[in-house]
Protein backbone atom coordinates (compact mmCIF):
# COMPACT_ATOMS: atom_id res chain seq x y z
CA UNK A 1 0.00 0.00 0.00
CA UNK A 2 2.92 2.34 0.71
CA UNK A 3 3.83 2.19 -2.97
CA UNK A 4 0.32 2.80 -4.27
CA UNK A 5 -0.16 6.08 -6.07
CA UNK A 6 -3.16 8.40 -5.70
CA UNK A 7 -5.01 6.74 -8.58
CA UNK A 8 -4.68 3.30 -6.99
CA UNK A 9 -5.94 4.72 -3.70
CA UNK A 10 -9.05 6.09 -5.40
CA UNK A 11 -9.75 2.69 -6.98
CA UNK A 12 -9.29 0.71 -3.77
CA UNK A 13 -11.02 3.00 -1.28
CA UNK A 14 -14.63 2.70 -2.54
CA UNK A 15 -14.37 -1.09 -2.61
CA UNK A 16 -13.67 -1.12 1.10
CA UNK A 17 -10.21 -2.64 0.70
CA UNK A 18 -8.67 0.37 2.49
CA UNK A 19 -10.33 3.05 4.61
CA UNK A 20 -11.15 6.36 2.91
CA UNK A 21 -9.13 8.35 5.46
CA UNK A 22 -5.92 6.36 4.92
CA UNK A 23 -3.13 8.53 3.52
CA UNK A 24 -0.92 6.61 1.14
CA UNK A 25 2.45 8.24 0.52
CA UNK A 26 4.01 7.75 -2.89
CA UNK A 27 7.06 5.50 -2.77
CA UNK A 28 10.26 7.50 -2.94
CA UNK A 29 13.18 5.69 -4.49
CA UNK A 30 16.49 6.38 -2.79
CA UNK A 31 18.52 8.85 -4.81
CA UNK A 32 21.90 7.65 -6.02
CA UNK A 33 24.72 9.88 -4.81
CA UNK A 34 28.28 9.43 -6.07
CA UNK A 35 31.01 11.00 -3.93
CA UNK A 36 34.17 11.63 -5.97
CA UNK A 37 37.48 12.71 -4.43
CA UNK A 38 41.17 11.97 -4.67
CA UNK A 39 43.29 13.74 -2.05
CA UNK A 40 43.62 13.57 1.70
CA UNK A 41 42.01 16.98 2.34
CA UNK A 42 39.03 16.01 0.21
CA UNK A 43 38.71 12.68 2.02
CA UNK A 44 38.77 14.40 5.41
CA UNK A 45 35.99 16.76 4.42
CA UNK A 46 33.93 14.13 2.59
CA UNK A 47 34.16 11.43 5.29
CA UNK A 48 31.63 12.90 7.75
CA UNK A 49 29.24 13.52 4.86
CA UNK A 50 29.48 9.94 3.62
CA UNK A 51 28.92 8.57 7.12
CA UNK A 52 25.95 10.89 7.67
CA UNK A 53 24.28 10.09 4.33
CA UNK A 54 24.61 6.37 5.04
CA UNK A 55 22.39 6.82 8.08
CA UNK A 56 19.43 7.30 5.71
CA UNK A 57 19.38 4.35 3.26
CA UNK A 58 15.71 5.03 2.54
CA UNK A 59 16.74 8.39 1.01
CA UNK A 60 20.25 7.81 -0.31
CA UNK A 61 22.08 5.09 -2.18
CA UNK A 62 25.69 6.07 -1.54
CA UNK A 63 28.64 5.19 -3.75
CA UNK A 64 32.22 6.38 -3.30
CA UNK A 65 34.77 6.81 -6.08
CA UNK A 66 38.39 7.79 -5.40
CA UNK A 67 40.85 8.85 -8.07
CA UNK A 68 43.80 8.43 -5.68
CA UNK A 69 45.32 11.71 -6.82
CA UNK A 70 47.07 11.14 -3.48
CA UNK A 71 47.52 7.47 -2.58
CA UNK A 72 48.99 6.69 0.84
CA UNK A 73 47.67 9.84 2.52
CA UNK A 74 44.21 9.20 1.07
CA UNK A 75 44.20 5.59 2.27
CA UNK A 76 45.07 6.65 5.82
CA UNK A 77 41.97 8.82 6.05
CA UNK A 78 39.72 6.18 4.51
CA UNK A 79 40.98 3.60 7.01
CA UNK A 80 40.57 5.97 9.97
CA UNK A 81 36.94 6.70 9.09
CA UNK A 82 36.32 3.10 7.98
CA UNK A 83 35.23 3.97 4.43
CA UNK A 84 35.77 1.48 1.61
CA UNK A 85 35.48 2.97 -1.90
CA UNK A 86 33.16 1.35 -4.41
CA UNK A 87 35.43 2.52 -7.23
CA UNK A 88 39.19 3.06 -6.91
CA UNK A 89 40.73 4.48 -10.09
CA UNK A 90 44.27 4.44 -8.60
CA UNK A 91 45.46 7.11 -11.02
CA UNK A 92 48.44 8.47 -9.10
CA UNK A 93 51.75 8.35 -10.97
CA UNK A 94 55.16 9.62 -9.92
CA UNK A 95 56.00 13.03 -11.38
CA UNK A 96 52.50 13.33 -12.82
CA UNK A 97 51.62 16.53 -14.65
CA UNK A 98 48.40 18.43 -14.19
CA UNK A 99 47.50 17.85 -17.84
CA UNK A 100 48.19 14.12 -17.58
CA UNK A 101 46.19 13.75 -14.36
CA UNK A 102 43.27 15.73 -15.76
CA UNK A 103 43.18 13.60 -18.90
CA UNK A 104 43.30 10.33 -16.95
CA UNK A 105 40.50 11.37 -14.60
CA UNK A 106 38.28 12.31 -17.55
CA UNK A 107 39.04 9.02 -19.27
CA UNK A 108 38.63 6.69 -16.31
CA UNK A 109 35.80 8.41 -14.47
CA UNK A 110 33.38 8.35 -17.39
CA UNK A 111 32.83 4.54 -17.25
CA UNK A 112 32.15 4.89 -13.52
CA UNK A 113 29.40 7.41 -14.24
CA UNK A 114 27.92 5.03 -16.80
CA UNK A 115 27.99 2.15 -14.33
CA UNK A 116 26.79 4.03 -11.23
CA UNK A 117 24.13 6.13 -13.00
CA UNK A 118 24.09 8.68 -10.14
CA UNK A 119 21.34 11.23 -9.67
CA UNK A 120 23.98 13.62 -8.30
CA UNK A 121 27.77 13.77 -8.13
CA UNK A 122 29.26 15.42 -5.05
CA UNK A 123 32.72 17.01 -5.30
CA UNK A 124 34.67 18.90 -2.67
CA UNK A 125 36.88 21.94 -2.81
CA UNK A 126 39.39 22.90 -5.44
CA UNK A 127 41.53 19.95 -6.48
CA UNK A 128 42.12 18.70 -10.00
CA UNK A 129 39.87 15.77 -9.07
CA UNK A 130 37.05 18.10 -7.97
CA UNK A 131 37.09 20.16 -11.16
CA UNK A 132 37.54 17.22 -13.51
CA UNK A 133 34.84 15.14 -11.79
CA UNK A 134 32.45 18.07 -12.12
CA UNK A 135 33.32 18.36 -15.81
CA UNK A 136 32.85 14.60 -16.34
CA UNK A 137 29.43 14.73 -14.71
CA UNK A 138 28.49 17.75 -16.83
CA UNK A 139 29.39 15.84 -19.99
CA UNK A 140 26.90 13.17 -18.86
CA UNK A 141 24.35 15.83 -17.87
CA UNK A 142 24.42 14.70 -14.24
CA UNK A 143 23.84 17.44 -11.62
CA UNK A 144 26.84 18.33 -9.45
CA UNK A 145 26.87 19.42 -5.82
CA UNK A 146 29.90 21.44 -4.71
CA UNK A 147 31.04 21.12 -1.10
CA UNK A 148 33.08 24.09 0.19
CA UNK A 149 31.89 26.28 -2.66
CA UNK A 150 32.73 29.92 -3.16
CA UNK A 151 36.28 30.22 -1.84
CA UNK A 152 38.24 32.84 -3.79
CA UNK A 153 41.66 34.42 -3.42
CA UNK A 154 41.18 36.77 -6.36
CA UNK A 155 44.48 35.64 -7.87
CA UNK A 156 44.31 33.06 -10.65
CA UNK A 157 47.88 31.95 -9.99
CA UNK A 158 47.71 31.73 -6.19
CA UNK A 159 46.91 29.14 -5.14
CA UNK A 160 47.72 27.38 -8.40
CA UNK A 161 45.84 25.57 -9.89
CA UNK A 162 43.23 25.56 -7.11
CA UNK A 163 41.80 29.03 -7.77
CA UNK A 164 40.74 28.17 -11.32
CA UNK A 165 39.67 24.64 -10.31
CA UNK A 166 37.12 25.93 -7.81
CA UNK A 167 35.85 28.69 -10.11
CA UNK A 168 35.17 26.21 -12.89
CA UNK A 169 33.66 23.61 -10.55
CA UNK A 170 31.40 26.32 -9.15
CA UNK A 171 30.06 27.35 -12.55
CA UNK A 172 29.36 23.72 -13.48
CA UNK A 173 27.57 22.82 -10.24
CA UNK A 174 23.81 22.81 -9.74
CA UNK A 175 23.85 23.18 -5.96
CA UNK A 176 26.45 24.96 -3.84
CA UNK A 177 27.34 24.48 -0.17
CA UNK A 178 29.28 27.54 0.95
CA UNK A 179 31.10 27.33 4.28
CA UNK A 180 30.55 31.00 5.11
CA UNK A 181 28.47 34.00 4.09
CA UNK A 182 31.56 35.54 2.44
CA UNK A 183 31.94 32.46 0.24
CA UNK A 184 28.26 32.69 -0.71
CA UNK A 185 28.74 36.35 -1.67
CA UNK A 186 31.65 35.37 -3.90
CA UNK A 187 29.33 33.06 -5.81
CA UNK A 188 26.65 35.74 -6.06
CA UNK A 189 29.23 38.21 -7.38
CA UNK A 190 29.92 35.73 -10.19
CA UNK A 191 26.24 35.47 -11.08
CA UNK A 192 25.48 32.28 -9.15
CA UNK A 193 22.31 33.00 -7.18
CA UNK A 194 20.29 29.77 -7.20
CA UNK A 195 20.71 26.84 -4.83
CA UNK A 196 23.43 28.47 -2.70
CA UNK A 197 23.40 27.43 0.96
CA UNK A 198 25.63 28.48 3.87
CA UNK A 199 26.40 25.37 5.91
CA UNK A 200 29.72 25.77 7.68
CA UNK A 201 32.65 23.58 6.72
CA UNK A 202 32.59 19.79 7.00
CA UNK A 203 36.22 19.90 8.17
CA UNK A 204 34.88 20.86 11.61
CA UNK A 205 32.56 17.83 11.56
CA UNK A 206 35.57 15.65 10.73
CA UNK A 207 37.70 17.25 13.44
CA UNK A 208 35.11 16.65 16.17
CA UNK A 209 34.51 13.06 15.09
CA UNK A 210 38.23 12.42 14.68
CA UNK A 211 39.15 13.66 18.15
CA UNK A 212 36.37 11.50 19.60
CA UNK A 213 37.90 8.47 17.88
CA UNK A 214 41.33 9.36 19.28
CA UNK A 215 39.95 9.55 22.83
CA UNK A 216 38.29 6.18 22.40
CA UNK A 217 41.51 4.57 21.20
CA UNK A 218 43.68 6.22 23.86
CA UNK A 219 45.63 9.45 23.42
CA UNK A 220 48.89 7.89 24.62
CA UNK A 221 49.10 5.95 21.35
CA UNK A 222 49.36 9.22 19.45
CA UNK A 223 51.55 11.01 22.00
CA UNK A 224 54.24 8.34 21.62
CA UNK A 225 54.72 9.30 17.99
CA UNK A 226 56.07 12.74 18.94
CA UNK A 227 58.02 11.84 22.06
CA UNK A 228 57.57 13.20 25.59
CA UNK A 229 56.70 16.85 26.11
CA UNK A 230 58.86 18.60 28.70
CA UNK A 231 57.09 20.64 31.42
CA UNK A 232 56.44 24.13 30.06
CA UNK A 233 57.50 23.20 26.53
CA UNK A 234 55.51 24.98 23.84
CA UNK A 235 54.90 23.03 20.65
CA UNK A 236 54.75 25.02 17.41
CA UNK A 237 53.18 23.11 14.53
CA UNK A 238 54.44 23.97 11.05
CA UNK A 239 53.07 22.79 7.71
CA UNK A 240 54.23 24.09 4.35
CA UNK A 241 53.95 22.67 0.85
CA UNK A 242 52.38 25.22 -1.50
CA UNK A 243 53.59 25.05 -5.08
CA UNK A 244 53.66 28.85 -5.37
CA UNK A 245 56.19 28.95 -2.49
CA UNK A 246 58.78 26.71 -4.14
CA UNK A 247 62.21 28.32 -4.41
CA UNK A 248 63.03 31.58 -2.60
CA UNK A 249 59.83 31.72 -0.50
CA UNK A 250 60.64 28.32 1.03
CA UNK A 251 64.18 29.46 1.75
CA UNK A 252 62.74 32.49 3.57
CA UNK A 253 60.28 30.36 5.54
CA UNK A 254 63.06 28.04 6.69
CA UNK A 255 65.33 30.92 7.68
CA UNK A 256 62.53 32.38 9.82
CA UNK A 257 61.93 29.04 11.54
CA UNK A 258 65.64 28.58 12.28
CA UNK A 259 65.95 32.06 13.74
CA UNK A 260 62.83 31.52 15.88
CA UNK A 261 64.11 28.16 17.14
CA UNK A 262 67.42 29.71 18.20
CA UNK A 263 65.66 32.52 20.09
CA UNK A 264 63.30 30.13 21.93
CA UNK A 265 65.36 27.03 22.74
CA UNK A 266 62.72 25.78 25.20
CA UNK A 267 60.13 25.59 22.45
CA UNK A 268 59.83 22.72 19.97
CA UNK A 269 58.94 23.18 16.32
CA UNK A 270 57.36 20.05 14.82
CA UNK A 271 57.35 20.13 11.03
CA UNK A 272 55.83 17.20 9.10
CA UNK A 273 57.71 17.62 5.80
CA UNK A 274 55.85 17.13 2.54
CA UNK A 275 57.32 14.51 0.21
CA UNK A 276 57.79 16.94 -2.67
CA UNK A 277 61.55 17.38 -3.30
CA UNK A 278 61.06 21.13 -3.74
CA UNK A 279 60.02 21.15 -0.07
CA UNK A 280 62.34 18.49 1.30
CA UNK A 281 65.60 19.95 -0.02
CA UNK A 282 65.51 23.41 1.61
CA UNK A 283 63.83 22.17 4.78
CA UNK A 284 66.37 19.48 5.59
CA UNK A 285 69.33 21.58 4.42
CA UNK A 286 68.45 24.62 6.56
CA UNK A 287 66.61 23.08 9.52
CA UNK A 288 68.00 19.57 9.78
CA UNK A 289 70.58 20.26 12.50
CA UNK A 290 68.55 22.53 14.81
CA UNK A 291 68.14 20.69 18.13
CA UNK A 292 64.62 21.93 18.87
CA UNK A 293 63.23 21.46 15.37
CA UNK A 294 61.66 18.04 14.88
CA UNK A 295 61.37 17.19 11.19
CA UNK A 296 59.06 14.27 10.50
CA UNK A 297 57.50 12.38 7.66
CA UNK A 298 53.97 13.42 6.73
CA UNK A 299 51.55 12.68 9.55
CA UNK A 300 48.41 10.64 9.29
CA UNK A 301 45.20 12.58 9.81
CA UNK A 302 44.66 11.39 13.41
CA UNK A 303 48.29 12.18 14.27
CA UNK A 304 47.90 15.65 12.78
CA UNK A 305 44.72 16.58 14.61
CA UNK A 306 46.09 15.17 17.87
CA UNK A 307 49.17 17.40 17.47
CA UNK A 308 46.95 20.32 16.50
CA UNK A 309 44.99 19.89 19.72
CA UNK A 310 48.21 19.93 21.77
CA UNK A 311 50.24 22.68 20.06
CA UNK A 312 50.60 26.32 21.16
CA UNK A 313 50.11 27.91 17.76
CA UNK A 314 50.40 27.05 14.05
CA UNK A 315 52.51 28.32 11.18
CA UNK A 316 51.04 27.06 7.92
CA UNK A 317 50.24 27.56 4.26
CA UNK A 318 47.57 24.85 4.40
CA UNK A 319 43.93 25.66 3.77
CA UNK A 320 42.35 23.06 6.02
CA UNK A 321 44.42 23.91 9.09
CA UNK A 322 43.30 27.54 8.81
CA UNK A 323 39.80 26.18 9.44
CA UNK A 324 40.60 23.46 11.99
CA UNK A 325 42.93 25.33 14.33
CA UNK A 326 40.43 28.06 15.32
CA UNK A 327 37.96 25.36 16.37
CA UNK A 328 40.55 24.28 18.95
CA UNK A 329 41.54 27.80 20.03
CA UNK A 330 44.92 27.73 18.27
CA UNK A 331 46.15 30.96 16.64
CA UNK A 332 47.28 30.59 13.02
CA UNK A 333 49.99 32.47 11.15
CA UNK A 334 49.41 31.99 7.42
CA UNK A 335 52.65 31.92 5.41
CA UNK A 336 51.18 33.02 2.09
CA UNK A 337 50.76 36.24 0.15
CA UNK A 338 46.99 35.74 -0.26
CA UNK A 339 44.43 33.41 1.22
CA UNK A 340 41.00 32.33 0.02
CA UNK A 341 40.03 31.85 3.67
CA UNK A 342 39.70 35.51 4.53
CA UNK A 343 37.04 34.84 7.16
CA UNK A 344 39.69 33.64 9.61
CA UNK A 345 41.72 36.81 9.05
CA UNK A 346 38.63 38.99 9.52
CA UNK A 347 37.57 37.09 12.66
CA UNK A 348 41.04 37.44 14.17
CA UNK A 349 41.77 33.72 14.45
CA UNK A 350 44.50 33.97 11.81
CA UNK A 351 47.05 36.47 10.51
CA UNK A 352 48.41 36.63 6.98
CA UNK A 353 52.18 37.03 7.39
CA UNK A 354 53.49 36.36 3.88
CA UNK A 355 56.68 34.48 3.04
CA UNK A 356 59.37 37.01 3.96
CA UNK A 357 61.64 35.67 6.71
CA UNK A 358 61.55 38.83 8.81
CA UNK A 359 57.75 39.09 8.73
CA UNK A 360 57.27 35.45 9.73
CA UNK A 361 59.85 35.70 12.51
CA UNK A 362 58.42 38.88 14.01
CA UNK A 363 54.83 37.57 13.94
CA UNK A 364 55.85 34.30 15.61
CA UNK A 365 57.85 36.10 18.31
CA UNK A 366 54.91 38.39 19.01
CA UNK A 367 52.65 35.40 19.65
CA UNK A 368 55.21 33.93 22.02
CA UNK A 369 55.78 37.16 23.96
CA UNK A 370 52.43 38.98 23.88
CA UNK A 371 49.92 37.10 26.03
CA UNK A 372 47.13 39.56 25.28
CA UNK A 373 47.51 39.09 21.52
CA UNK A 374 47.65 35.33 21.94
CA UNK A 375 44.46 35.27 24.02
CA UNK A 376 42.69 37.55 21.56
CA UNK A 377 43.42 35.19 18.66
CA UNK A 378 42.81 32.01 20.65
CA UNK A 379 39.42 33.17 21.90
CA UNK A 380 38.12 34.63 18.63
CA UNK A 381 34.97 32.98 17.31
CA UNK A 382 35.63 30.29 14.72
CA UNK A 383 33.93 31.46 11.49
CA UNK A 384 33.82 28.01 9.89
CA UNK A 385 30.86 26.46 11.66
CA UNK A 386 29.88 24.31 14.60
CA UNK A 387 30.20 20.76 13.32
CA UNK A 388 26.71 20.44 11.84
CA UNK A 389 27.59 21.01 8.18
CA UNK A 390 26.99 17.39 7.15
CA UNK A 391 23.50 17.40 8.61
CA UNK A 392 22.68 20.71 6.92
CA UNK A 393 23.96 19.55 3.53
CA UNK A 394 21.95 16.33 3.72
CA UNK A 395 18.82 18.32 4.57
CA UNK A 396 19.33 20.75 1.68
CA UNK A 397 19.81 17.85 -0.73
CA UNK A 398 16.68 16.19 0.63
CA UNK A 399 14.80 19.37 -0.23
CA UNK A 400 16.56 19.58 -3.60
CA UNK A 401 15.20 16.14 -4.49
CA UNK A 402 11.91 16.66 -2.60
CA UNK A 403 12.65 13.70 -0.32
CA UNK A 404 11.19 15.37 2.78
CA UNK A 405 7.57 16.29 3.49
Amino acid sequence: LHQADACTKRMLAPSGLIPEETVILPHIMAKKILFVFGTRPEAIKMAPLILHFRKFPERWSVKVCVTAQHREMLDQVLAFFEIIPDYDLNLMKSNQTLAGLTARILEFLDPVLVDAQPDLVLVQGDTTTAFTAALSAYYRQIPVGHIEAGLRSGNKLSPFPEEINRIMAGHISAIHFAPTSAAARNLQNEGIHQQVFITGNTVIDALIQGLDKIKQRGEEVFQQHFGPVRPGEKIILVTGHRRESFGKPFEEICQALLRFALKYPDSRIIYPVHLNPHVQEPVYRILGSAPNIQLMESLSYPQLIYLLSRCFFVLTDSGGIQEEAPALGKPVLVMRQVTERKEGIDAGTARLVGTEAEDIYQAACELMDNAALYDQMAKAVNPYGDGTASRQIEQHLSNFFSLTN
